[in-house]
């Protein structure tokens, strides 16, 4: 696959927009309550997940928001940026932002980023052994995590499929997105890559700081420590939005089930609406039970999977699980815009998630994960209204539909879903 490179006027865009302060907003939405986002925050408590008030949110709706923010943000860092990426993709995006970076280091900023070893090597524009030589030269200090050697098998499971961003201790960055031109300029045999990110500036971007140094530490064996990194933790701080973010995170042999369980929690637990829009979209066993008591009990379930895949497979499998999923009652939607990459979920209109995270056997199972829940209905809201507007270019499926389907189709499809436990 080859993506389009960036075109001069993007570029200038977002030097431009680099160059704007970014304002601050003041937003009063009365809170609604809910059986459900209680039960929720009950089970964060037991399960010692922190829920973070104070902090300001801004839903990043594609790349070109997403990377003008995040290049604005590390055009104004004056300690560290931290970064962590299942691929830093080797394209114009990239180049860009490794020129800020070094313009950073010689700033006096310091700069760590973390990349998967098997996330670059599955990526056709990887960063070369002369790229990160470069790199390093230039003071960025760049590593991978789990470089693939033999016996090569060992290295397939538990990947790092996070993407986040740290900036000062005090914004930090959360979604589906990796650094790559694709997410501005899609790719033509897809169209549009459709994806999202959250931007965070409060007390939750310390637990997302205490994700990468982890990783950081897991890598390099260096610890990072010191009231620069965590200003949250010694400085009390106020923002006008005053919203609640909880950070889950997946870390295979610390809390490997801690993702699962917490979207069947909220699935099952939920009282009117649960919407969902995820690329990869074959459910493990406890995503399917949760849908399908979701469903008995009047919940009504929308779940928006891509029509298209960078996946070969993928599509069959997940048209044919979502299939079973219509028969249970929940409404399926295929959209046709392009890819949609995106992993979100909006329930009851009071709470929603963005992150890294898949609905399938690879997310929920093998891969370190990160994933925002908020709990705030205005942000709900905006997500809401990006799926009923996302309905519009989407394809309900009916029984009618599927039937029309080959028989070479539904048997691929049958077939490729019996990979899931692995894919």
């Amino acid at each position: 696959m080859k993506a389009l490179k960036l075109d001069k006027y993007m570029i200038v865009s977002i030097i431009v927009l680099i160059l704007i302060p970014t304002n601050s907003f003041a937003n009063t939405v009365t809170e609604r309550t809910s059986k459900s986002d209680s039960i929720l925050i009950n089970y964060f408590k037991e399960n010692n997940i922190t829920i973070s008030p104070n902090n300001e949110l801004n839903i990043l709706k594609s790349g070109h928001e997403k990377f003008v923010s995040l290049f604005q943000d590390i055009e104004q860092a004056k300690h560290h940026i931290h970064l962590e990426y299942f691929n830093f993709r080797n394209d114009s995006i990239a180049n860009y932002l490794f020129n800020l970076l070094e313009k950073k280091v010689k700033e006096g900023v310091k700069v760590r980023a973390i990349f998967d070893a098997f996330g670059n090597w599955s990526n056709n524009k990887p960063l070369k052994k002369r790229h990160l030589k470069e790199y390093r030269e230039k003071g960025i200090d760049i590593v991978k995590f789990d470089p693939i050697k033999f016996p090569w098998i060992n290295h397939a499971y538990h990947r790092d499929h996070r993407k986040i961003a740290i900036i000062d201790g005090k914004i930090g960055y959360t979604g589906g997105m990796n650094i790559a031109d694709y997410y501005i300029n899609g790719l033509p045999e897809f169209g549009e890559w459709r994806d999202m990110h959250v931007r965070i500036e409060g007390n939750a971007v310390h637990q997302m700081q205490d994700i990468f140094v982890d990783m950081w530490k897991k890598c390099t064996k260096e610890e990072i420590k010191g009231e620069e990194y965590f200003p949250y933790k010694h400085i009390p701080h106020t923002n006008e939005q005053n919203k609640s973010v909880a950070i889950v995170d997946r870390y295979p042999r610390k809390t490997p089930k801690i993702m699962r369980r917490t979207y069947a929690n909220a699935i099952e637990n939920a009282e009117n609406l649960v919407q969902i829009i995820n690329p990869y979209f074959t459910p493990t066993p406890i995503i399917r039970k949760a849908i399908k008591k979701a469903v008995e009990k009047g919940v009504k379930v929308e779940i928006m999977i891509p029509g298209k895949s960078d996946i070969k497979f993928t599509p069959d499998a997940a048209l044919y699980i979502a299939n079973k999923l219509r028969k249970e009652g929940a409404n399926i939607y295929i959209f046709n815009g392009g890819f949609h990459h995106s992993k979100i979920m909006m329930v009851d209109s009071i709470y929603c998630t963005i992150g890294s995270a898949n609905l399938n056997s690879r997310s929920l199972f093998y891969d370190f994960e990160t994933n925002a829940f908020i709990f705030d209905n205005e942000e709900t809201e905006e997500l809401i209204g990006i799926f009923e507007e996302d309905k519009k270019n989407s394809t309900l499926l009916t029984n009618e539909m599927y039937k029309k389907r080959s028989l070479w189709k539904k048997f691929v499809g049958w077939f490729a879903q019996l990979f899931t436990p692995f894919m």
